[in-house]
């Protein structure tokens, strides 16, 4: 496995992220241990969930990724594993219960570190931006818990440029702790979001980059065709899917995907994949799996390069997205 530094940090993580939102959802408690496992055994040391993962579900409450990560943490070597979580959604009934204000944020981190057994979180993320908080009272909170030992290092999620850099003006004047982490949506079927402005303003500012969802949720795996759209029963509402199944311009990417694993005798994933390490700022794409048979699928991509000739084929065929 390749390593590389968290943006400008001496932190040091793995070319790819385990994300666990299967985890206490369609990989049960044995399961995502066995792929956490694998995960280790190939070399990939960082792993990202969420305190709400996964809420969504019915007869779950939130925290039971995390519950189950920390079940699995307490026998392992804790300093070589690179946590990261994320605070935001909702979590219990109330006022406070979701949000990033200093309290929600406070309570929300004693929470997680409670499930993950631990005494700190690597990476600690917002998930996504708070209209009703102000930037300074959310990154005062963070930075309080950088200085108590609590979080290493702090990142955002799904924020837009203007918006990362202005909270890294806010951290700067005020001198508090700055988001050194970005994870934006991001592959080679969503495009535009990101490279439009995050992509220059992250390259400028050395923040690091770890896209969620870079097999565009599986049609980049090659288990959709044309004939057969109805692969993955778990993703059948998908708004991704829906909308790139009924795209002719995503499954002519496809093609150009299928074409260039197939000279390289690897699986198409490895091509999206490597596509995202030929952008300059990619740190690790965050790749998710409901079993070791994906998971081992995966960790071989980073291993392949691409030539020119096919990165142009493949911005060519995604120029669209």
């Amino acid at each position: 496995m390749q390593y590389v530094k968290l943006g400008r940090t001496g932190l040091k993580v793995s070319r790819l992220c385990l994300g666990t939102m299967t985890f206490g959802w369609s990989a049960d408690t044995p399961t995502s241990f066995a792929i956490m496992d694998a995960a280790l055994d190939n070399g990939i040391n960082f792993l990202d969930t969420a305190d709400i993962y996964s809420r969504w579900i019915d007869g779950n409450k939130g925290g039971e990724s995390e519950t189950i990560i920390g079940q699995w943490l307490k026998n392992k070597p804790r300093h070589q594993i690179v946590l990261a979580s994320k605070v935001r959604g909702r979590m219990w009934d109330g006022a406070n219960g979701e949000g990033l204000s200093r309290m929600h944020i406070l309570h929300a981190v004693e929470d997680s570190l409670r499930r993950l057994q631990t005494d700190y979180i690597d990476l600690y993320q917002v998930h996504w931006p708070d209209d009703d908080t102000p930037l300074d009272e959310t990154l005062a909170a963070l930075d309080s818990l950088v200085q108590s030992g609590k979080v290493r290092y702090i990142g955002a999620s799904n924020y837009p440029a203007w918006l990362l850099l202005k909270t890294l003006w806010v951290s700067d004047v005020r001198r508090l702790a700055r988001f050194e982490c970005l994870q934006p949506h991001y592959s080679l079927l969503h495009r535009e979001e990101f490279e439009r402005e995050l992509e220059a303003a992250c390259r400028d500012q050395q923040i690091a980059v770890i896209p969620y969802s870079p097999l565009a949720a599986g049609f980049l795996t090659g288990k959709y065709t044309r004939d057969n759209q109805n692969a993955d029963t778990t993703r059948a509402e998908s708004g991704l899917i829906r909308r790139l199944l009924s795209s002719e311009a995503a499954f002519k990417a496809l093609d150009d995907v299928l074409h260039i694993a197939r000279a390289h005798h690897v699986p198409p994933a490895h091509v999206a994949l490597a596509w995202l390490w030929s952008r300059p700022v990619i740190t690790a794409p965050i790749i998710g799996a409901r079993s070791v048979t994906q998971l081992q699928e995966l960790v071989g991509a980073v291993d392949l390069q691409l030539n020119d000739d096919e990165i142009n084929r493949l911005n060519s065929a995604s120029e669209k997205f």
